[in-house]
């Protein structure tokens, strides 16, 4: 069990990853493009959108590709640790996730979620 929402955001970002590893591919590809192109910073939401982009255009008009918000500060971070001598490319902040309760929403299971 989780303590800190943190705690509980990293478990779900790293069980999202180890099932879509496309996605991790793509953002180093996509951010190797911009380092290449000149880029000193650059925002990992906007990888992140560029990423939903590339999934999404399977030109049925239906979104099927899933890409939770809450993730993208851990690819950013993830990016600078695999490859420290791009350390601070992407600008980071305090997470403050650390001192919060987790919420272990995920643990209430789909018969709460159908309920509402």
């Amino acid at each position: 069990m989780t303590d800190t929402r943190l705690d509980e955001m990293r478990e779900q970002v790293n069980e999202f990853h180890h099932q879509n590893q496309d996605v991790w591919r793509l953002f180093c590809g996509f951010t190797f493009d911009l380092i290449e192109l000149g880029y000193k910073n650059y925002s990992a939401k906007a990888v992140f959108e560029r990423i939903r982009w590339e999934k999404d255009t399977g030109g049925d008009g239906v979104n099927q590709f899933k890409l939770n918000n809450n993730y993208t500060a851990f690819y950013g971070r993830r990016f600078m640790r695999v490859y420290p001598e791009h350390d601070g490319f992407f600008r980071t902040r305090e997470q403050i996730s650390e001192a919060k309760d987790a919420t272990h929403l995920d643990e209430l299971g789909p018969q709460f979620w159908s309920s509402i």
